[in-house]
């Protein structure tokens, strides 16, 4: 059985992933690791969730370990990464061994004042972790250079394409030094992903894992037929009130405030995530998905790309997405690392034809089934149970999440349950327990309101706060 050692990692790299219970490198690991410490250009291709990061971050960490000290604003490694959220997770992932080998990792990315990336910056920095605008942004104010790289990594190069970055790409990729090493990642190979491979890889080699379609043995695909609008908003609503993290996905960012409003309302512990929220309240959504204190997240396809977090056993595509890629890269979300996982499509009818297209085009057999609310199958494939009734008045709070049912909960007080609610002798009424921290309507309602002050507390008049 091959270790990490065998690959030809150094001691302290193998001693820290160890610590964090590290000691079988996956597939793609074991192939692509050695090439890329022997300096080889690498082509990797596989859904997120495969190992890639370690797969070229490893190598990347080891070659710079022994080349040379770094300068500031003249990072020797550049990982090229479409989203905020993955710039975060590479960089977290990277910190521990970067520092088991005295190596400094930096993210730079939008939406964050550009003043902390100048001031970190002004350090030396080993390897750099960007999105594509705010790198470029830091090289046109003359803070960041790109002339001392020696090992460049796209990582998500196919997501990068269809969000539009590869103008931006191709240019930073010009910044670099010609004979630097090149690794590039990618879920899926097309056309504008060639002609990257093809202008900036020599001589590579290339590693792939399964896609995502072809994952038959850890994913199960299910298209729910639902009927209308209104019977697919409370079948939503009871799978996002199972146990367990589950990632829905809406096709707008409006869908996505929307549909977390509903969830919330009925007593389910949802946060939204998509392109106009906040870096700090993207980062908060994450970390609290993430840690399991929210378990249900709905995000749009963009926001949602690249996110890398284990154990999200669930992924419902509430709307279906447009086309058969988003779908694979959605479904991406679950089933990471050999673990098992579903994948959910509801379908309204209207919906039928266009979907079972989609799901030909992505190459993808599902099993096809008509549900309701309070169809045993729905439980029986999702996990589904009714959601408590509770509202939820503080968006992204981490707070337990809860299914309602007729049993009594963890602290044996019964669910307050909602009008549409099963009556408690149905057999088809799950879960099983009431969450905590959930703030009661009735208490709402009677707490009096604090007076707003007209003025401060020496007498002075308030001043009015400008916007």
């Amino acid at each position: 059985m091959t270790s990490f050692s065998d690959l030809g990692l150094p001691t302290p790299v193998v001693h820290e992933l160890k610590r964090q219970g590290i000691t079988e490198p996956f597939p793609i690991q074991a192939e692509a690791i050695p090439d890329a410490l022997r300096g080889r250009d690498v082509l990797g291709r596989g859904p997120t969730g495969s190992g890639k990061t370690f797969t070229f971050g490893l190598p990347m960490l080891t070659r710079l370990a022994n080349s040379g000290a770094s300068k500031p604003g003249r990072p020797r490694g550049l990982v090229l990464v479409p989203t905020r959220e993955l710039a975060a997770q590479v960089k977290e992932r990277l910190d521990a061994p970067a520092q088991a080998l005295g190596l400094r990792v930096l993210e730079v990315v939008g939406g964050v004042n550009i003043k902390r990336n100048i001031s970190a910056l002004a350090r030396p920095v080993d390897l750099l972790v960007a999105t594509p605008g705010r790198a470029q942004d830091l090289i046109n104010q003359k803070i960041l250079s790109f002339d001392d790289v020696e090992i460049t990594a796209l990582d998500e190069a196919d997501q990068m394409a269809d969000m539009g970055f590869l103008p931006q790409v191709r240019k930073l990729m010009d910044l670099t030094p010609t004979n630097g090493q090149r690794l590039l990642f990618s879920a899926t190979l097309d056309g504008d992903v060639t002609r990257l491979v093809n202008r900036y890889l020599h001589d590579a080699v290339t590693h792939s894992t399964a896609p995502v379609g072809a994952s038959v043995d850890t994913m199960s695909h299910h298209r729910l037929l639902v009927g209308d609008r209104d019977n697919r908003s409370e079948v939503a609503a009871e799978i996002a009130a199972r146990a367990g993290r589950t990632i829905m996905f809406m096709r707008t960012k409006h869908g996505v405030d929307r549909q977390v409003k509903k969830f919330r309302r009925v007593g389910i512990n949802a946060v939204g995530l998509h392109g106009d929220k906040g870096q700090n309240t993207r980062a908060n959504a994450l970390a609290g998905f993430s840690d399991g204190s929210i378990p249900v997240l709905v995000a749009t396809d963009i926001a949602a790309r690249g996110i890398d977090i284990n154990d999200v056993s669930l992924v419902v595509h509430i709307d279906p997405p447009a086309e058969h890629k988003a779908y694979l890269h959605r479904a991406g979300r679950t089933a990471r690392a050999g673990e098992k996982g579903t994948v959910v499509t509801l379908v309204t009818d209207e919906q039928v034809a266009e979907v079972r297209t989609l799901f030909k085009k992505a190459g993808v057999t599902a099993d096809e089934i008509r549900v309701t609310p309070t169809s045993p199958e729905l439980a029986t494939i999702t996990g589904a149970r009714p959601p408590s009734g509770q509202p939820l008045t503080n968006p992204g709070a981490k707070q337990q999440q809860s299914g309602g049912g007729n049993r009594g909960g963890a602290r044996g007080v019964p669910p307050k349950r909602r009008r549409s609610a099963r009556p408690s002798g149905d057999p088809a009424a799950r879960g099983n327990g009431q969450g905590r921290g959930k703030v009661s309507p009735s208490a709402e309602r009677s707490a009096p309101r604090k007076p707003r002050p007209e003025s401060g507390s020496d007498g002075t008049p308030r001043r009015r706060r400008r916007r």
